[in-house]
């Protein structure tokens, strides 16, 4: 008889850092899931990151062979910007365009406040090279590039030691002649230590402001991103790890490590993307197309809204302002970035924000934060100041011996002990209302960043699903949902590492943009599809460079139009025809606009002029779910520790009352009402009196209000 041949198990592993917590999923072959949280290393990345695989292939018995590919979802690019730690970088643009970055735009981010401080550049005036030499709106020459200021631009550029170089020149999107002889003559004079990127390659669309601070942001990045990346794969060889590392972008996609390191400003909001890539691909199995995903941790709390199973994105950001509520709310506060971003609503409110008293005796919980070092005084790592986690705690909201599965345990004692003496004898309050204070307070902010995304858009939240995520996020999202008068809340499996799993749900994706500036009553359909076309041959070679299947390859086409005389546009999808096929339906291209234009405005313009601005196509390669999804089991109930009940304080108008503690397992017994607390291994559920919590056949918690 043939020896029969063992089966053996592979993994994908997601990795989400957190600014407190590093988050990890190994999806295995046979569909089982394996969680881990880690405490981040923000020394150094990607020692953490080894390290909790590392320890969870040990516990599995598994080798690094076994690993078949790491995604990754990283704050590093937005932390550059955010501490200005990025590389030295010099500009070179058209001459009498030195100053573009001074400029901006007429936007202030507060009303009135006509002084505000706007964020100095990131390339100062002195490293704002010109060079003569000019091309036209449609890509003709006007005068020719003036060689002598060239090879001076590059001698300053030397002697001021930059790392790298972003290169914007007028008009470069019709024509990239020019950047590129300026990129070429650089790389000859700096050689190849210098990272060089040109604005045609990394946006080739109109608005010099935009298309100059997005380069500017890319070169900034560079340097430090090649140098993150490379460490992190030391660490993931030094394991014995060599599979592909893939990373998420923006909007939502994932690509390879190698286009990252030439792209990196695609990976500015790389962390928050994954979780709401969850929610919306999770919600499709459960039918639950129209939600709005709550992601809060330790550090922050993002939200955004999945409507039709969609998410939203836009190309209007801002990054550099710190906290925000909108991109599209609040403008001029930050760098223009404008690539594809998941649009997301971000509140400075999470387990590790602090809590303090201001100059005027008002509480106020974040945006600062204690991280992971020191942490929350209840961490006992040295934390002086209390946070929003030594509040919940002492509501008795989470058990002291077993918040990770029992591998960190919170200091009880220390974290009333500065509550009381920190806030609550300031205020002349009891400790319990002091700590359910700081908890509505932070509640309070998280619903400012949801009305951002719904309220704000003409959506009334009432109407959708609050899918709460992240290791606070099932703590809060019940009073969230109170405060909004919203109904239902939805706890999927896995919640605390929910937007590490997300990376395993996320598609392939390469987007290429091209500016196309014309009316559409003036535009050769033929043309058009012919420049369509072009663009997909492109992604298709970007892609096979990166190993990609070409047969397995999606097209979506798209294009940003608007009425003629507006400032602004909105992204279409072409209708089916021209999606999928060679042709294009103008016609239906300008229907779809005027739509889309009534939805987010609530009007139309029939007899104004439509002009396309710019058009886009986005390749995807399906992520392979092979139905693991509907074979998800929960995460451990984190039982260390855990007594069948416990005292919890729920306000005024409940008190302290004594709490049934249970497992999601639980649950599966039928509904129970609350008060009730439901512990995990990464998070704990919050089910306050008037709600009623069940599961589902997939395992999520529903939270209904009675």
């Amino acid at each position: 008889m043939p020896t029969a041949v063992p089966v053996v198990t592979r993994y994908q592993i997601g990795v989400d850092i957190g600014g407190t917590f590093t988050d990890l999923v190994l999806l295995a072959s046979d569909g089982r899931l394996h969680t881990r949280k880690v405490l981040s290393t923000p020394d150094d990345y990607g020692r953490g990151i080894v390290s909790g695989i590392a320890d969870a292939l040990q516990s599995l018995r598994a080798g690094a062979d076994a690993v078949q590919r790491v995604v990754h979802a990283t704050t590093v690019a937005t932390n550059a910007i955010l501490e200005h730690r990025g590389a030295r970088v010099g500009l070179v643009t058209t001459a009498g365009f030195r100053d573009v970055l001074e400029m901006r735009r007429l936007r202030i981010p507060e009303m009135y406040a006509l002084n505000y401080p706007r964020p100095e550049p990131l390339v100062p005036r002195r490293l704002r090279l010109e060079v003569r030499g000019r091309m036209g709106p449609k890509g003709e020459e006007w005068a020719p590039l003036n060689e002598d200021d060239v090879r001076a631009a590059a001698g300053r550029l030397r002697e001021a030691g930059v790392e790298a170089v972003a290169i914007s020149l007028l008009h470069a999107y019709a024509n990239p002649t020019h950047e590129r002889r300026v990129a070429e003559r650089l790389r000859q004079a700096l050689g190849d230590v210098v990272f060089i990127t040109c604005s045609s390659e990394i946006l080739p669309v109109i608005r010099e402001y935009e298309r100059t601070s997005t380069t500017v942001i890319n070169a900034f990045l560079g340097p430090t991103l090649q140098r993150y990346f490379a460490s992190l794969r030391a660490h993931l060889r030094g394991i014995g790890i060599d599979a592909p590392l893939q990373v998420m972008k923006s909007d939502g996609g994932i690509m390879s490590v190698q286009t990252a390191t030439e792209k990196p400003a695609y990976l500015v909001e790389s962390g928050p993307a994954a979780g709401v890539i969850g929610a919306a691909r999770f919600g499709r199995l459960m039918q639950l197309h129209d939600c709005i995903a709550v992601d809060m941790g330790g550090t922050t709390a993002k939200a955004s809204m999945v409507e039709g199973g969609e998410v939203p994105r836009t190309g209007d950001y801002e990054v550099g302002a710190g906290i925000n509520l909108s991109s599209r709310l609040v403008m001029g506060g930050g760098y223009a970035l404008k690539l594809p971003v998941i649009d997301i609503s971000e509140i400075g409110a999470g387990g590790g924000s602090l809590v303090e008293i201001d100059a005027g005796g008002l509480l106020r919980v974040g945006p600062r934060s204690a991280g992971s070092n020191p942490g929350p005084v209840c961490y006992d790592f040295g934390g002086q100041d209390p946070t929003f986690t030594d509040a919940v705690l002492t509501l008795g909201y989470l058990n002291s011996d077993s918040l990770v599965g029992g591998d960190l345990r919170l200091n009880a004692l220390e974290a009333r002990r500065v509550l009381e003496q920190r806030i609550a004898r300031p205020l002349r309050t009891d400790l319990l209302k002091a700590a359910f204070g700081v908890f509505e307070i932070a509640c309070g902010t998280m619903t400012r960043a949801v009305k951002a995304v719904t309220t704000y858009r003409g959506r009334d939240p009432r109407d959708f699903a609050l899918f709460g995520f992240g290791g606070n996020g099932p703590v809060v999202a019940a009073h969230i949902a109170d405060m909004l008068e919203m109904r239902r809340v939805v706890i999927p499996p896995h919640p605390g590492v929910f937007s590490a799993f997300g990376l395993l749900l996320s598609d392939i994706e390469q987007e290429v943009a091209q500016g196309w500036l014309q009316a559409l009553a003036d535009v050769d359909a033929a043309a058009l599809a012919a420049r369509y076309r072009a663009i997909e041959q492109e992604l298709r070679q970007t892609l096979a460079a990166d190993g990609a299947d070409s047969s397995e390859i999606r097209y979506t086409r798209l294009a940003d139009c608007r009425y003629a005389g507006q400032a602004h546009e909105l992204t279409v999808a072409l209708p089916d025809r021209g999606a999928v096929g060679g042709d294009v339906d103008l016609a239906a291209l300008a229907e779809a606009f005027a739509m889309e234009h009534e939805r987010t405005y609530g009007h139309r313009a029939e007899s104004e002029a439509v002009e396309c601005v710019t058009i886009r196509v986005i390749a995807r390669i399906a992520a392979r779910q092979q139905g693991w999804l509907d074979r998800m089991a929960p995460s451990g109930d984190g039982a260390a520790g855990r007594r069948a009940t416990r005292p919890a304080y729920f306000g005024e108008r409940y008190g302290l009352l004594d709490t049934p503690v249970i497992g999601r397992g639980e649950l599966a017994e039928g509904l129970r009402d609350g008060p009730l607390i439901i512990e995990e291994y990464d998070s704990t559920v919050v089910v306050p009196p008037r709600w009623r919590a069940r599961v589902d056949a997939r395992h999520a918690i529903h939270l209904d209000c009675l």
